[in-house]
């Protein structure tokens, strides 16, 4: 938008914007209004009350929503305003937030446009996008399904689902054949298709420009700062088209696919970015919650136009916003400067982050940062405004913090019992891998091992029927009829399933593929005596049966739960083994399957009796005296991880109230998914390069479903192991940058000599864990007894 033109904010957004802390633009630095919220469901809230307010303003108006998960809060709460609509706490509600409460939006009156689709992919499929926006838009908010533009690939060039999968059998689209010639019969049927495809795309255009163009767009932001399927690189003047897809695009859409093998074969039909901004009037939402976001969105934000930074196409609509929860905002500069400007007392941790990150851009050490490095900075700037000591005092004391965070990290604990906790069954080994393996070492500590979910959403199809043909290997052997007639295979003998493991890790010191795979076998058959509860006669008719499943349901399908507990065993599996090699018994390692995790686009929060005193029950026959949680940041609020950090507190505080205990230590670490900064963390674990080759073949040999990184990382194509070894290395040169190459080389330690990466931890007492909990579960609490 212009820099001279006035913000006209509507009724919705100025309310909105008096609660928050920030305005909502901060030129020349910020090109596009920006409204923070303090948190996910308060995002969700506020996008559905100007939603509201504008179809309320824009009858027969044209919108185009999102899909996937962000907009999990904002279709519960247009649901909850429109079923309520002549509710008195509703209409009160709806008042104080500017909205007219008796003129209930026609949402019938409204022309929908889908915003993108996979393609080539069967539209009826839970995971398309085309039944994502008829469940939840067009059904859930009482839409007319004929005034609906959608992107139906089964319809585009071809009668039904039967002729696309003809034509695509393996479901890769060769856009070359764009440009050349056909080879043979098949592919001169894909070369008609093809041109069929595109004219469709240019068709979709016009109906969308016929009706004016787009009047209420809202999306969310992708990793590379998608919008719609516009990955970086897209022409602002594009327009609906058939196209392909980066990696990173690929790997966030692994998970609705069923693997990344399938996201890298398939390609999308997205509206372009000038469709978007057709309609100068267009009022243009981009929402984003949590730290992950931040720098895609200060990109958009900060960035002049750039083909690289898609949202910044938007620039030019005077109604475009972005809606951001705090964490999502924290890159923008100049909100961080007012945080700075506005605290009373700076904290040493606040100047430890602004220093730190200073050294790092001037690529020196924190020692060697002069009074001009700091007045270069607008933040280096604040600082010298806010404290009293000279630039040499502020550089050491971050130094003296630093080395102490390295120093705690070097030390052992003895006569200890750790409870580790996990969301998924790798989080700990991704996690604080180094740190783990030194308390082994010390004989006198007790480890436990608890993870909180099943782990299924992340075992392909292919996967599964490997096992099933491996165990239909062993089935009639000798070998397996002598453990049958002992009773081995009974689950719930514990001796017999350290014995599956201890096959398998003999295998894995054998270098014998043969004992691996019977040790696999092993423990899937006696998973399937437990969920089908069968005897041996019937299990060659039940092989078949899943097997044929596995090769003919499509990927991504949200399976019966049968299949979703034997996909979860196979996960559980993998951690009894992982533990196992390091002399740990089945008796150590422990499954919740806690039931908020369905698989579900939308998943129930964690609920006292069904997720929570599980949790209890294991605190009190462990009683463990540090204790490990996956502590991620604010805004993931429907993601696995933040349900589970939410359950553990609550649990936590349930079995301290109970023990009166007061000596817990709690272990917060992140691991893939998201970072520390170095002022968040007081514990700094050194890592040798030979904890990074433990590591490596640990989760090699242990993770065999993981190996080939099916739902990967959008920030590394590749296993998780190598990319937790990449973070843990950038932390490592980071710190070496602050503290210069000759602190590492020259330290009197060799542990500190060797060290090539660092975990960072954050060790807390309960109460500070609780604090550091509490709050974005205030709000959900809040929201879900308003809204749900």
């Amino acid at each position: 938008m212009s820099k001279t033109e006035p913000i006209k904010l509507s009724r919705v957004e100025k309310i909105i914007l008096r609660k928050s802390q920030y305005d909502c633009f901060y030129p020349p630095t910020e090109k596009i209004p920006a409204i923070v919220l303090p948190n996910f469901p308060m995002l969700g809230k506020l996008t559905a009350l100007r939603f509201l307010e504008w179809v309320q303003q824009n009858p027969g108006g044209v919108v185009s929503l999102p899909t996937g998960k962000t907009p999990e809060y904002f279709i519960k709460c247009v649901n909850h305003f429109l079923k309520g609509w002549g509710n008195h706490t509703v209409q009160a509600e709806l008042k104080e937030a500017g909205l007219d409460p008796f003129l209930k939006p026609d949402m019938r009156s409204l022309h929908f446009v889908q915003i993108d689709e996979f393609y080539p992919i069967n539209s009826a499929q839970t995971n398309s996008f085309s039944y994502y926006v008829k469940e939840y838009y067009l059904k859930g908010f009482g839409m007319d399904r004929r005034k609906a533009i959608l992107i139906d690939p089964c319809k585009i060039g071809v009668n039904d689902a039967g002729q696309l999968e003809e034509i695509w059998p393996d479901k890769y689209v060769d856009l070359s054949l764009r440009c050349r010639h056909a080879k043979n019969k098949l592919e001169e049927k894909q070369k008609k298709l093809l041109e069929r495809v595109d004219q469709w795309c240019m068709d979709y255009e016009a109906r969308i420009r016929a009706l004016g163009g787009i009047g209420f767009f809202l999306g969310g932001i992708g990793p590379d700062g998608h919008i719609g399927f516009n990955i970086s690189g897209s022409d602002h003047f594009s327009t609906t088209r058939l196209c392909s897809i980066n990696y990173e695009t690929q790997a966030a859409a692994a998970g609705d696919l069923g693997g990344i093998e399938i996201a890298r074969k398939c390609h999308v039909i997205t509206i372009g970015l000038n469709t978007i901004t057709f309609n100068s009037d267009c009022t243009a939402i981009i929402m984003a919650a949590g730290e992950s976001k931040a720098q895609v969105v200060a990109d958009a934000i900060q960035s002049d136009r750039d083909v690289k930074h898609p949202a910044t196409s938007l620039h030019i609509l005077r109604n475009a916003r972005f809606y951001l929860t705090k964490g999502a905002a924290q890159k923008l500069i100049q909100r961080q400067y007012q945080d700075v400007r506005d605290t009373k007392k700076l904290a040493d941790d606040q100047v430890e982050q602004i220093v730190v990150k200073l050294s790092v851009q001037k690529e020196k050490p924190v020692s060697k940062l002069t009074k001009s490095d700091y007045q270069s900075s607008l933040l280096g700037r604040a600082v010298l405004q806010k404290r009293k000591e000279t630039t040499s005092r502020l550089n050491q004391q971050v130094i003296d913090d630093i080395e102490r965070k390295i120093g705690r990290g070097m030390q052992s604990l003895e006569n200890t019992c750790f409870l580790h906790t996990e969301p998924h069954h790798d989080d700990i080994m991704l996690g604080y891998f180094a740190q783990i393996v030194r308390h082994f070492r010390r004989a006198s500590n007790r480890h436990y091992f608890l993870t909180f979910t099943s782990g299924f959403t992340s075992v392909t199809n292919r996967f599964m029927a490997e096992q099933v043909v491996n165990l239909q290997r062993f089935l009639h052997t000798a070998e397996f009829a002598s453990l049958y007639r002992e009773k081995y295979f009974d689950p719930h003998d514990q001796v017999a399933r350290n014995r599956d493991v201890w096959q398998y890790l003999d295998g894995v010191a054998a270098s014998n593929a043969d004992m691996k795979n019977e040790g696999c076998a092993r423990r899937f058959l006696r998973n399937l005596f437990d969920v089908y509860q069968s005897t041996m006669k019937a299990i060659d008719k039940i092989l078949a049966d899943i097997l044929y499943y596995f090769r003919t349901q499509y990927a991504g399908k949200i399976d019966p739960s049968d299949i979703q507990r034997l996909k979860g065993m196979c996960r559980e599996w993998e951690a009894e083994c992982l533990w196992g090699y390091y002399g740990w018994n089945c008796d150590n390692v422990s499954h919740l399957r806690l039931g908020f995790y369905t698989g579900d686009v939308f998943t129930p929060q964690p609920t006292r009796k069904r997720d929570i005193m599980p949790i209890v029950r294991h605190l009190e026959q462990i009683k463990p005296d540090v204790i490990s949680v996956a502590l991620d940041p604010e805004a993931s609020g429907p993601d696995t991880h933040y349900k589970v950090l939410q359950a553990m507190s609550e649990a936590l505080q349930i079995y301290q109230h109970e023990t009166k205990r007061t000596d817990i230590r709690i272990w917060g670490y992140r691991n893939v998914w998201y970072r520390f900064d170095p002022s968040e963390a007081n514990v700094f674990v050194p890592v040798s390069l030979n904890m990074f080759s433990i590591m490596q073949q640990s989760f090699e040999n242990a993770f065999l479903s993981q190996k080939e990184a099916s739902f990967p990382s959008y920030e590394y194509d590749g296993p998780f192991s190598e990319w937790a070894q990449q973070i843990q290395v950038q932390q490592y040169q980071m710190l070496k940058t602050c503290l210069s190459r000759e602190w590492f080389y020259l330290h009197k330690s060799p542990l500190i000599r060797a060290t090539r990466g660092f975990v960072f931890l954050k060790e807390m007492q309960p109460e500070e864990f609780y604090h550091s909990c509490r709050k974005l579960r205030k709000s959900i609490e809040e929201f879900s007894e308003a809204h749900v």
